[in-house]
């Protein structure tokens, strides 16, 4: 059996003809740059999220440089982030010019840690970036009184978690901005690159939506000096049509993740630190990823890989750890969950589509793979380290 990690062709089956109409609809109006097929986008997804302002950006990476740029965050600054993430999370704070700062993550979750990032905060700090990992949130509420206490901002990067909830507020709904990515492989994807940014405060939307088109106020008029970080048209049509699908696929999503869990469960507590399943600690978790953590992860993929069952490894070299940002003076050891973490998670194939059969069929190659005739953890991801 072959089990694909992400398999886009299902879901563009199951809805072509709309689709296909949707992206028909902006080639007949030849309006391929904002116009009102993108704000028809920003106003229903800023709904869904629970925020008043939604701003189409061209990226997910360009929607959180935007916020930093809307703060005026720059040189001398400090942003605290996780170590743990995706390179733009940190990548777009040395592009303004700002210092990355990084806070390590809660073992169970592998979010943000909020007692790690109250230990961060100087008189330098100017942001907190929160990532909501894998579509689980982090810990918002302590995040946002550690910065209410010390009037700093507060980005969140949601990138992987449209739809996921704690208590009654959605991801990018608590903080000051809320980012998403609508790159392909999202659960909301579009046809190519593509983000937004929301906001609930009218003077932050204002200086986001002039931004994204060089600071224009109107027309030749440059208050700010901003760039070109538009949506198309073509890709806020595609997520449009796709929104309205977007509770039914998490729901695919969620159950998929408790058949794995189901399926794993003995597998995991027959093995103890040598198989890590997810747990679900914040609400509600969309499982953009379902990440096991494993012992001997590497020879692990390996034997899955020869099963023909997709996986990847999100994410292999922690970002304090990155030889761009060696200049900051981390080394091995200074955040060792994260570390740990590297050596140890591995991702599942969960996309909506999957059948039972499929998700069996990977539960039962893992088993054997963990199983007790399996090698014990290597010195490189030691099982009795944190995460």
């Amino acid at each position: 059996m072959k089990v694909p990690l992400l398999d886009l062709t299902a879901q563009y089956a199951a809805i072509r003809e709309e689709l296909d109409e949707a992206v028909a609809r902006v080639v007949r109006s030849q309006r391929f740059v904002l116009g009102p097929v993108v704000e028809a986008c920003e106003e229903a997804f800023a709904r869904y999220v629970g925020a008043r302002h939604g701003i189409g950006v061209s990226s997910g990476t360009d929607a959180l440089l935007l916020a930093l740029m809307a703060e005026g965050i720059g040189p001398g600054d400090e942003v605290v982030t996780t170590p743990f993430s995706f390179f733009a999370t940190a990548g777009v704070i040395a592009r303004v010019g700002a210092t990355p700062v990084f806070a390590d993550v809660d073992p169970v979750t592998l979010n943000i840690d909020p007692a790690r990032v109250a230990e961060r905060i100087t008189e330098r700090t100017r942001a907190i970036i929160p990532v909501h990992l894998f579509g689980q949130m982090a810990e918002v509420a302590p995040i946002m009184e550690i910065a209410r206490e010390h009037g700093i901002t507060v980005i969140e990067d949601a990138a992987q978690a449209i739809g996921a909830r704690h208590e009654d507020r959605r991801a990018g709904s608590v903080g000051d901005y809320g980012c998403f990515s609508f790159f392909p492989t999202k659960n909301l994807g579009g046809w190519g690159d593509g983000g937004l940014v929301v906001t609930s405060d009218a003077g932050r939307a204002e200086r986001l939506r002039a931004l994204r088109v060089h600071g224009e106020a109107t027309r030749y008029h440059h208050r700010l000096v901003g760039g070109n970080f538009r949506l198309d048209a073509l890709q806020a049509a595609v997520l449009l049509a796709k929104l309205p699908h977007l509770d039914g696929w998490t729901a695919a999503r969620i159950a998929n993740a408790a058949l794995y869990t189901r399926l794993l469960g003995p597998a995991a507590d027959r093995c103890g630190d040598r198989l890590q399943l997810p747990r679900v600690v914040t609400g509600h978790h969309v499982f953009n990823q379902y990440v096991i953590r494993v012992a001997d992860r590497d020879r692990v993929r390996s034997e899955l890989d020869a099963a023909g069952v997709g996986t990847a490894i999100y994410y292999p070299i922690p970002l304090h750890l990155q030889e761009c940002f060696a200049d900051l003076g981390y080394g091995p050891g200074d955040l060792p969950v994260s570390e740990c973490a590297t050596g140890r998670v591995l991702a599942l194939p969960v996309f909506p589509e999957l059948t039972e059969a499929q998700i069996r069929y990977v539960a039962q190659a893992i088993s054997a793979g963990v199983g007790p005739g399996s090698p014990p953890a290597t010195a490189a991801t030691p099982a009795s380290l944190p995460g």
